[in-house]
């Protein structure tokens, strides 16, 4: 039997159930029309991804669809490419790998967003980390969700395929990674778990703290394993964003999320604020995005901010540089942005991100 709840977890229920459920979607609009344009490139299958189908979309946007042996299910990938990259057959491009939140999927038009699909200088991949695949191989692979080993299928997969078949810039300083919500973790977890892989990481409202100093971002990742919220969904929409699949164990990611005696070791491995030590031996530049949820504790931005402050007091400790910005109520962050954790907000930020990018990209 498993022991009873800390109190201190106990003290947190009351933010959970207004907070963890909603916490780290992507809340971006469900669909819009694809444009219609030239064909794809042809992609090869490889490095143990087998495509599903044909490429849907244009030459510059447009979605692939592959099965692997790594993830249970078929996954869709996203890759946009420069306006010019048919006309320089010579040139290589660089890289940003960019991980969408919870509850989305690359087949979502709206991940491309206006500020990704103006890049004029890089290619950027959105592959699928699952509705809440929390970007890791995890631990208990015997759930009703099948393979979960998502860390393998991107960096070990993804990445060769797409340098197999793109013509990238295959090397550290030509590959950056960022995400947002769920996918600002993974982006912060894969650049300190493979700093060799990647010269740039950003996280756009992440859930950057796993540990018990910040025991809600923690509720809500088990909130979202064990389906907390699919009974709001009722039975009439199957897509939607709080249905996170079938239930699984609080322990199938990381292990017991409980800290009695140590035994969520993992957890704490995982976590991304423990571990900004590594960005900075390896000289990685690192943006960090956030508001303010409006001072109010239901909503999940306000979590986010106090995660970032403390990645951003522990890069600031070790001496290393960041590019923070805390956009609070979004007053004067774009026109849609209102301070939450909302795509509105998420698009400003990749309008100041893509282009300081380019640039270290252009002069690394």
């Amino acid at each position: 039997m498993r022991p009873a709840l800390p109190a201190r977890l106990l003290r947190v229920k009351a933010a959970v159930v207004a907070a963890a459920a909603a916490l780290l979607l992507l809340g971006l609009p469900s669909s819009r029309a694809e444009a219609a344009g030239p064909n794809p490139p042809e992609m090869s299958d490889g490095f143990g991804l087998t495509q599903v189908g044909s490429a849907t979309g244009s030459a510059t946007n447009f979605v692939i669809t592959v099965t692997t042996p790594e993830v249970a299910g078929e996954h869709r990938i996203r890759i946009l490419l420069p306006r010019d990259y048919a006309d320089h057959p010579e040139k290589r491009y660089p890289v940003l790998y960019f991980l969408h939140g919870a509850s989305d999927d690359p087949g979502n038009p709206n991940l491309a967003y206006p500020a990704l699909t103006a890049a004029q200088s890089m290619i950027t991949v959105i592959p699928d980390g699952g509705r809440r695949g929390w970007y890791a191989n995890w631990l208990d692979q015997d759930t009703a969700a099948g393979a979960q080993n998502w860390e393998n299928f991107h960096i070990s997969q993804v990445i060769p395929f797409i340098d197999a078949n793109l013509r990238t810039d295959a090397s550290k300083k030509g590959r950056a990674v960022a995400g947002l919500s769920m996918g600002g973790f993974g982006s912060l977890h894969y650049a300190q778990r493979h700093p060799d892989l990647f010269s740039q990481v950003a996280t756009l409202s992440g859930a950057n703290e796993l540990s018990m100093n910040h025991a809600v971002m923690r509720a809500a990742v088990v909130a979202t394993l064990t389906n907390i919220g699919a009974p709001l969904c009722g039975s009439s929409n199957p897509t939607c964003s709080l249905d996170f699949g079938p239930p699984v164990s609080s322990d199938a990611v990381f292990g017991t999320p409980y800290p009695i005696l140590g035994a969520d070791w993992r957890w704490n491995e995982a976590d991304p604020v423990s571990h900004m030590d590594v960005l900075a031996r390896a000289g990685m530049g690192v943006s960090i995005y956030t508001g303010n949820g409006k001072g109010n504790s239901a909503e999940p931005e306000f979590w986010v901010q106090s995660a970032s402050q403390h990645a951003k007091e522990r890069l600031d400790a070790l001496g290393h540089p960041a590019h923070y910005v805390d956009y609070g109520d979004g007053s004067g962050w774009g026109t849609a942005c209102d301070g939450g954790h909302t795509s509105g907000c998420w698009a400003q930020d990749l309008v100041d991100f893509v282009p300081r990018l380019e640039a270290a990209f252009a002069t690394a």
